[in-house]
């Protein structure tokens, strides 16, 4: 342990010891200096503090020094009762303290005891009570308002999780300061109960067992009774001042001091108002002018220099600005941060400000927070912040997204209509004919007058933050692969070996680097196959990393250890799968045409053999279409990843599946067959 902690646990063992074992006056005036000490160190920490988290140890604090104080009374207390004396502190502030008038000794006392528990406490105990409340039922605003900026790019990851955690901070804070209140009045109480015990039985005890007089005994046990009062509730009345101080004080960039004289003399005009209502106060009152003229001097001379003051803060100020303009186009890296390129970005036209403006009741953000979530628990991979902004050289009603820095879908909203698409050829509606943006699909803007008109009529009506949310999330679908980079890749690794240390370390940085691992998962993120079981996928890679090195292999052998969740993604609840398979002879004419080399295995077909497959599988695709149904293709293993390669330019969205990647108790319906003549 260090010095410090045992210098902590032996103060809490002495507090205990006060309690039991009677202490001789010369120790009990030294704690006492130390008691009043640490409350006026406790009051100098409160007043320079910026925030209140800036003294979070403050609750618990408060109660060891209301325990120590408390242990102080009781041994004071047994002093005073049982031989008369409590220590020279305690006698000096009964004597010299008050001028040896008992009665204004008691009349002293009395008013910090009504000034700490009726004015101060009382209010620290309203004001935490009443900041515990409100800072519990901020804490969703204020989490909303960290993802908001999080997806915004105003701030990091990092960032996020301190202004995370100082919010959970904040809120146990004040609730520990709820309660550690409750020890400041009941101190104030236990105050008031102390001095009547000692003052009556003192009397008591001084006239039945020392024999003294009764104005003896009077005199006696009332200087000290005041003097041991003061010397507790002085301490006392600075630490409630310190409570109050805490939990009233907002967050700032300066201390107390910096803020009252900061804010308090902001506004010169106002000191020159009030030094003339002092200087009239004055003149037109009997009040001599030697109370009033210097005063109002004073307080004219100091808006003066402080006028005078803000005015060389302005212009030096803009001297700064100035050259720190001129010396921002002149420096290199203000080209450099040109250069950076956002993961994802979304651009809109000032028409559209009110999707993402709070204060026009815009939800924007919290529909990415959404979309990142609901994308990380599909794919499997974080997906970047993304960077929203506004572009005057768009149209009013035109957004784009961008795909690190290339411009891959745009669109054009109404926000005062709804897009409706229709459910077949119904064409009755009035509206703005338009094309669906993340699918396609005819659609038509309507107003709101025959929103209802549509829904009854079979139409599916969105509104348009909802119309965006859908196109920003299926094109960050599309290109997750491109969002996983080794960066990211590093990320997920890491992750995965808080769980599964051995697993990594078998693995990488051999027999596979974190750029192979990095392609792999891509590849699968290309055919939609999430790679969230990341247990599974590095334990495949672990067994047949041995045998190959060909990433494209490796990536078959994951989509056959991944059978279980692509069968359950196609198939769903189903017991059976509908699939257009492929004729032996199309197999056979994909097989001959794998061409190998020592950089790995590539297809070379010939133009009129590829021309005619990719003519089959359109043909049945087109069949099976009419019949609502979604087309998978499947496959022997030897090929899938061939026959994927011929189609993805022409039929990325199409599944091509071999039948190891499904599982034996799914039942498989052929629904056509690709073929050649």
């Amino acid at each position: 342990m260090k010095i410090r902690d045992i210098g902590v646990l032996s103060a809490v063992i002495l507090i205990v010891a006060m309690l039991i074992i009677p202490l001789p006056p010369w120790m009990l005036s030294f704690l006492i200096i130390i008691n009043i000490s640490l409350a006026l160190l406790v009051l100098l920490t409160a007043m320079n503090m910026q925030e209140a988290l800036q003294f979070s140890i403050f609750p618990s604090l408060l109660l060891l020094l209301t325990l120590f104080r408390l242990g102080l009374n009781v041994s004071t207390t047994r002093a005073i009762l049982s031989g008369g004396e409590a220590g020279n502190v305690v006698e000096t502030f009964g004597t010299f303290v008050v001028g040896g008038n008992i009665l204004v000794g008691l009349v002293v006392f009395v008013i910090l005891i009504i000034i700490q528990f009726i004015v101060i406490t009382k209010g620290s105990e309203r004001v935490s009570e009443v900041a515990a409340r409100f800072t519990l039922d901020a804490m969703p605003g204020k989490q909303m308002a960290i993802d908001a900026d999080l997806n915004a790019g105003l701030i990091s990851e990092t960032d996020a999780r301190q202004r995370r955690e100082k919010v959970s901070n904040e809120a146990d804070f004040y609730g520990a300061m709820d309660g550690a209140t409750k020890f400041v009045k009941g101190d104030a109480i236990a105050g008031i109960i102390i001095v009547i015990i000692n003052l009556l039985v003192g009397m008591i005890i001084g006239v039945v067992q020392m024999d003294l007089e009764f104005s003896e005994a009077v005199h006696l046990f009332s200087t000290l009774t005041v003097g041991d009062g003061l010397v507790s509730q002085i301490p006392a009345l600075l630490i409630s001042t310190a409570t109050g101080i805490v939990v009233t004080r907002a967050a700032s960039d300066g201390n107390l001091s910096t803020d009252i004289t900061g804010q308090l003399l902001a506004n010169p005009k106002l000191l020159y108002i009030a030094a003339g209502t002092i200087f009239l106060l004055g003149i037109v009152t009997p009040i001599e002018l030697i109370y009033t003229v210097p005063l109002a001097g004073l307080l004219a001379f100091v808006a003066y220099r402080i006028s005078h003051q803000k005015q060389e803060e302005i212009e030096e100020l803009q001297e700064i600005e100035e050259e720190v303009a001129t010396d921002n186009l002149k420096s290199p890296e203000n080209v450099i941060n040109l250069l950076n390129v956002d993961p994802i970005e979304f651009e809109f036209g000032y028409g559209l400000i009110p999707l993402v403006d709070a204060a026009q009741g815009g939800d924007l953000l919290d529909r990415v927070v959404m979309i990142r979530r609901q994308l990380a628990l599909e794919l499997g991979i974080v997906i970047p912040v993304v960077r929203i902004r506004d572009n005057i050289q768009l149209q009013p009603n035109e957004y784009r997204i961008k795909i690190k820095g290339n411009e891959l879908a745009q669109g054009e909203l109404l926000l005062d209509h709804y897009l409706a698409m229709s459910p077949g050829d119904d064409d009755s509606i009035e509206g703005i004919d338009t094309v669906e943006p993340s699918f396609g699909l005819p659609a038509k803007w309507i107003t709101e007058q025959v929103k209802e008109e549509a829904e009854m009529l079979g139409y599916t009506v969105v509104d348009p933050p909802s119309v965006v949310s859908t196109h920003l999330t299926e094109i960050i679908r599309a290109n997750a692969s491109d969002l996983l980079g080794r960066q990211e890749t590093k990320q997920l690794i890491d992750h995965l070996r808080e769980s599964a240390p051995i697993l990594v370390e078998e693995l990488t940085p051999t027999p596979l680097s974190i750029g192979e691992i990095q392609k792999v998962l891509a590849k699968l993120l290309q055919e939609n196959v999430s790679v969230r079981n990341l247990p599974i996928i590095f334990e495949t890679l672990a067994d047949y990393s041995k045998l190959t090195s060909d990433v494209d292999v490796l990536t078959e052998y994951v989509r056959q250890a991944l059978a279980r969740q692509i069968t359950a993604q196609h198939a769903g609840s189903q017991p059976e799968l509908k699939v257009l398979t492929v004729a032996a002879k199309v197999e056979k004419m994909i097989a001959d045409s794998i061409q190998q080399t020592d950089h790995g295995n590539y297809l070379a077909m010939d133009p009129q053999d590829s021309q005619a497959i990719l003519e089959s599988i359109a043909r049945e695709i087109e069949r099976i279409a009419f019949f609502e149904q979604s087309p998978v293709i499947l496959c022997s293993p030897a090929v899938r990843m061939y026959l994927r390669q011929l189609t993805e330019r022409y039929f990325p969205q199409i599944p091509i599946l071999s039948y190891n990647e499904l599982e034996s108790s799914i039942e498989i319906q052929s629904v056509g067959v690709v073929n050649v003549e």
